[in-house]
């Protein structure tokens, strides 16, 4: 029996469970409870639970069986030949480093904020996957990105909550002779000292580091507290850390990278330490290390506005930078400086550019969509003798956004690995339209579930009587059709165009024999009052009594409630303003689990959008309206495609009570969508495209 634990901590401490149904099911089966109140962390689950009571636990319910199962799948998939073994060649050390600021891997791990880093997380997962010799590079933030509350008046809060590492699939990195490894950065009068936490995910290590040490002051060691913290120049101190500090991780490891890939601009310190180790290594000056480093770099933008992107005031830079310039590679500080500057020296320059400085010295860039990198090179408009702005559209792990019973239809239908057959989706038609109805139905349940009992505990943790908890049990009609907009709240992605037209509205939710009702989540940025504006108005809404209970509201979007609304939302909303939506992943996460789209054709929709997949809302971008008018026009659209296309053709049944049309539509839209809008795809088109041809 004891050798049962140690198979369970062995899984425990690598994220393979996080995507795995049977492993999450299993903590789950020996105490739902203590699995959902030790926030779906199998460590702490297995540190905190009684030691007596869990060996009883796995005999009584005879579990035995499937810890062995479980753990011989986990060793047989670290162990399977993989995508980039079979066509490119074998190796056991890391030649590519990915870098990012954030990792959204799953719940229990608060070093995310939203989209960004799931997208990281996701590139981590399916690496592993397709066995890329490949390790991450990020921060360990003590306090992830906030807990949202939403108060009594319906306005946004923010709780911070500490990452326990102690409890936490992780360990300290250590070295041959089990001390810590230690990297140090000299900071304005003062070095810091940094510790490095590792993190299995599959076959791949991800490195975070960590400035919360004793020898540091206090004023550095919360440089790593909060992820997007502080002010500008707590930033840049987490910047500096991220890129150089990351860099000599890689050194002090005695890693050969061939590839560095830079996740958005927070980490593109990075060039100026490749620079200098160069300029040392080979005895050359800056612009011949500049040159030789080029080539090895890619830099991937997300963001389709100049607004989005990290700019430190020239006096911060030289604060930060003119010890290191002069005295670690050798240079004027305005020499590093120029490289935050597309044009360097054309005009009095104020300020230093982190997406610049990674496209200075990248000489791979994309954009996350077609429509992205059309934009992206619009926007930044680069010399024609430099290599230009590509782009590879995101996509998801499917896996890790798949429901139980989504998987078990698969499984049955395909066999347990269906997963590793790529030709998998365009078999969809082998599965029965009842079974895809019943798929759709249970997973809606499951949500619907999930809600009522996340708004009662809510109601019971506030003080709610019996009767006001008990009405709970109405909210949401598992029958009707389930519409969910879910995503971070910032103005431009108009969370509240739904309720534009309020009459219009309240007549579709309304209607008892074709009812709608939407699911909305989101996080506003805390120093983002028109976000948080945007939540206050979509609570009223769902406060009044035409639309109470057809319209609700999740607080704390997170992972887990993001999987939950995904696997069972019937539709999925998005309507942005065109073209600010870089790529959004959300919509693809629904996909698989038999959910549609519908949405602005921006992003990756404006790729994936056609007829029988799902639908679009016109968008007047390209027409000299105002604002104002063109959120009347868009919103003109969504109510009219709702009322004359969507609502009916999920209502139109056949005899046994399927709606037809809709489960043709779902399979169109797992067979045409599901194998391309993957990470598995994704990270094959960097490997083949980016990393497998740096210099």
């Amino acid at each position: 029996m004891q050798n049962l634990l140690f198979l369970l901590k062995e899984i425990a401490f690598n994220l393979y469970w996080s995507w795995n149904k049977d492993a999450m099911e299993l903590f789950n089966e020996i105490n739902p409870d203590f699995w959902n109140w030790s926030g779906h962390n199998p460590v702490k689950f297995l540190n905190e639970i009684n030691q007596s009571y869990l060996l009883d636990a796995i005999d009584k319910k005879n579990l035995g069986g499937k810890i062995l199962t479980i753990y011989n799948d986990f060793k047989n998939y670290l162990g399977r030949e993989k995508y980039f073994e079979q066509k490119y060649y074998s190796t056991e050390k890391p030649e590519i480093a990915y870098f990012s600021a954030e990792y959204g891997l799953t719940e229990c791990l608060k070093i995310y904020s939203g989209g960004l880093g799931v997208l990281s997380g996701d590139h981590l997962k399916s690496s592993s996957d397709l066995g890329l010799p490949l390790i991450g590079i990020g921060l360990a933030y003590h306090y992830g990105f906030f807990a949202q509350m939403i108060n009594r008046k319906g306005w946004q809060t923010e709780n911070y909550e500490i990452n326990e590492f102690q409890n936490l699939p992780l360990y300290l990195l250590r070295d041959d002779n089990y001390n810590p490894v230690r990297i140090e950065v000299q900071f304005p009068g003062s070095v810091v000292c940094i510790q490095v936490w590792v993190l299995h995910v599959g076959n791949i290590k991800l490195y975070l580091l960590d400035a919360t040490l004793p020898e540091n002051t206090v004023e550095d060691r919360r440089i790593t507290d909060i992820l997007y913290g502080g002010d500008t120049e707590k930033r840049i101190s987490q910047e500096i850390i991220l890129g150089i500090g990351g860099i000599r991780l890689i050194e002090k490891l005695g890693l050969e990278i061939k590839a560095f890939h830079l996740n958005e601009g927070h980490s593109a310190f990075l060039c100026f330490e490749r620079i200098k180790n160069y300029m040392k290594k080979y005895n050359v000056n800056y612009d011949e290390a500049k040159k030789a480093c080029y080539g090895s770099n890619i830099f991937t933008t997300h963001t389709p506005v100049p607004a989005g992107i990290d700019i430190f005031t020239k006096d911060l830079f030289v604060k930060y930078f003119k010890s290191y310039a002069e005295n670690e590679i050798g240079v004027s500080v305005e020499k590093l400086f120029y490289e935050g500057d597309l044009n360097p020296g054309k005009a009095e320059n104020h300020q230093f550019n982190m997406a610049y400085l990674a496209i200075n010295n990248s000489g791979f860039i994309n954009g996350v969509s077609r429509l992205h990198g059309e934009v992206s090179r619009k926007m930044w408009m680069l010399p024609e003798d430099r290599t230009q702005i590509e782009s590879i559209t995101n996509g998801v792990h499917t896996l890790s956004y798949l429901s139980s019973n989504s998987n078990s239809v698969y499984t049955r239908y395909f066999t347990k690995d269906w997963i590793y057959d790529e030709n998998i989706w365009s078999r969809i038609d082998e599965i029965a339209d009842e079974d895809i109805w019943a798929m759709r139905l249970f997973n809606k349940y499951e949500l619907i579930k999930f809600c009522r009992k996340r708004i009662k505990d809510k109601l019971i943790y506030s003080g709610a009587d019996k009767i006001k908890s008990a009405e709970t049990e109405g909210i949401l009609n598992p029958d009707a059709l389930t519409i969910g907009f879910a995503r971070r709240f910032a103005t431009y992605k108009r969370g509240n165009l739904i309720f534009r037209d309020i009459g219009r509205l309240k007549k579709i939710v309304s209607n008892s024999q074709k009812p709608v009702q939407f699911i909305f989540s989101g996080k506003a940025h805390p120093k983002d009052e028109g976000g948080k504006n945007l939540i206050s108005e979509i609570i009223s809404y769902s406060n009044d009594r035409d639309l109470k209970n057809k319209i609700i509201f999740l607080d704390n979007y997170e992972i887990n409630v993001a999987r939950h609304l995904v696997e069972g939302c019937d539709l999925w909303l998005n309507n942005p303003r065109k073209p600010l939506e870089a790529s959004g992943t959300s919509g693809m996460k629904v996909i698989a689990n038999g959910g549609l789209n519908f949405s602005i054709l921006d992003g990756w929709w404006d790729e994936g959008y056609s007829a029988e997949n799902g639908w679009k809302i016109d968008s007047f971008a390209d027409e000299k309206v105002s604002l104002e008018e063109r959120d009347a026009l868009e919103a003109k659209s969504l109510y009219h495609t709702l009322e004359n296309e969507i609502i009916p053709l999920f209502y139109t049944r056949n005899g046994n009570g399927i709606p037809f049309g809709w489960v043709k539509m779902i399979k169109s839209s797992i067979k045409n969508l599901a194998g391309i809008y993957n990470t598995g795809r994704m990270v094959k088109e960097y490997c083949d495209r980016f990393y497998m041809k740096t210099k």
